[in-house]
């Protein structure tokens, strides 16, 4: 069923990069994937203060823009806050609900998570939905039991068919800016877990056969073949291997590979 889903290779910023930084990266990227076949669906996610730069730069090419996080109300005050709208008006088409940081550093939790999601949803925002467990919880083997809890929470009150892009990032935390990386073959069996959650909830053996699953944490060039050829990884959530093109470029060729063995022989 892999070749029936979007491969997604997503480039997560940070609270990296100037706006002439990210204006010299994203052209650099477009520049680097222009011309080809067979590409990933390639999503640059910069900071608030150089979404606009971005937009310029990737505007009428191949990359999208995504945010890397936004509010669930439309308005009103609340002082920092991006609002869904607002990312509409600059050409955002993807948006991560529910990164680790988010919810370690300021206050996410799976309920806000479900907000979210829902008001990118309703203001047509292709949601990156990213849950995961902590050192402590693995060593504890609750990871299936953290990762399904979170998925279910994400996707509470919502409908079937309200979730056709619907993406999902598996990133334990702690192989996310560490070094350290999740086996191939776990990140797999994680995926299909979230596969299985997500059929379960909507009593469908099959409803998440079309549903992206990418894997995030130290993703590298060294290693994204092997994740890639995994059944149920449908691309990567990249954090510092996106900051420099000539790291992030291999990223996308290798799920151009991967797309054009999808492919077959034309």
């Amino acid at each position: 069923m892999k070749e029936q889903r979007r491969l997604i290779i997503a480039g997560n910023w940070k609270m990296h990069k100037t706006r002439s930084e990210a204006r010299e990266l994203a052209a650099a990227v477009v520049a680097g994937v222009k011309g080809q076949d067979s590409l990933p669906t390639v999503v640059l996610c910069p900071t608030y203060t150089a979404l606009s730069a971005v937009e310029e730069v990737v505007r009428g090419s191949v990359v999208a823009l995504g945010a890397q996080n936004m509010d669930y109300r439309e308005s009103g005050a609340f002082t920092g806050e991006i609002s869904p709208p607002m990312l509409a008006d600059l050409n955002v088409t993807y948006v991560i609900i529910g990164h680790s940081e988010r919810r370690q550093f300021f206050g996410e939790t799976n309920q806000t998570v479900n907000l979210r999601l829902k008001s990118a949803l309703k203001h047509n925002l292709t949601p990156i939905v990213c849950v995961g467990e902590t050192i402590d919880e693995r060593e504890n083997n609750l990871t299936d039991a953290v990762v399904s809890r979170q998925v279910a929470a994400a996707l509470a009150d919502l409908e079937a068919t309200q979730l056709a892009t619907l993406v999902v990032a598996y990133e334990p935390v702690w192989a996310i800016g560490t070094g350290k990386v999740c086996e191939a073959d776990e990140a797999n069996r994680v995926a299909k877990l979230i596969r299985g959650t997500i059929n379960n909830l909507y009593h469908k053996k099959d409803f998440a056969d079309s549903t992206p699953i990418l894997y995030g944490g130290s993703v590298k060039p060294s290693n994204i073949d092997e994740q890639l050829a995994m059944s149920d990884i449908d691309g990567s959530l990249v954090g510092g291997a996106s900051l420099k093109a000539d790291e992030f470029l291999p990223l996308i060729e290798a799920g151009r590979r991967r797309q054009a063995l999808a492919a077959g022989p034309v």
